[in-house]
């Protein structure tokens, strides 16, 4: 069983910056694929970014491109994400999972393990 642990989320201003990050134990890391989501107040859950295994394969929701950076380090059982420029629109619960296997998903249904989330706020 796999544990993810989110960190980083604070309170920023527009046009900052923060880097999540996300510890996994307890699973061989370095297999699956891993994501980020999010979940803004009233909406529904929404993928940012995910990485492949090996980390040589990453995509993103078109609202974060050219701001968010996904990145892992297999040796630490670490993954982030780098997001600068934020905006209000990006204030949310971001969460970390961990894939069923080494291929990238934009889907929730790919992802069989969740973190416990870590707010992100950006004001105007």
């Amino acid at each position: 069983q796999v544990q993810l642990v989110e960190s980083g989320g604070g309170l920023v201003q527009a046009g900052g910056s923060l880097r999540l990050s996300c510890a996994a134990s307890g699973r061989t890391f370095s297999s699956y694929a891993m994501g980020w989501f999010r979940r803004a107040p009233g909406k529904e859950r929404e993928f940012v970014a995910a990485i492949s295994w090996n980390g040589f394969t990453t995509v993103y929701v078109d609202s974060v491109k050219g701001r968010c950076t996904i990145s892992r380090d297999n040796a630490k059982n670490m993954v982030y994400l780098q997001m600068n420029n934020l905006k209000p629109e990006d204030t949310a619960v971001y969460y970390c999972a961990a894939g069923r296997g080494g291929t990238p998903s934009r889907t929730s249904p790919e992802y069989a393990t969740w973190g416990q989330g870590t707010q992100v706020t950006v004001s105007s």
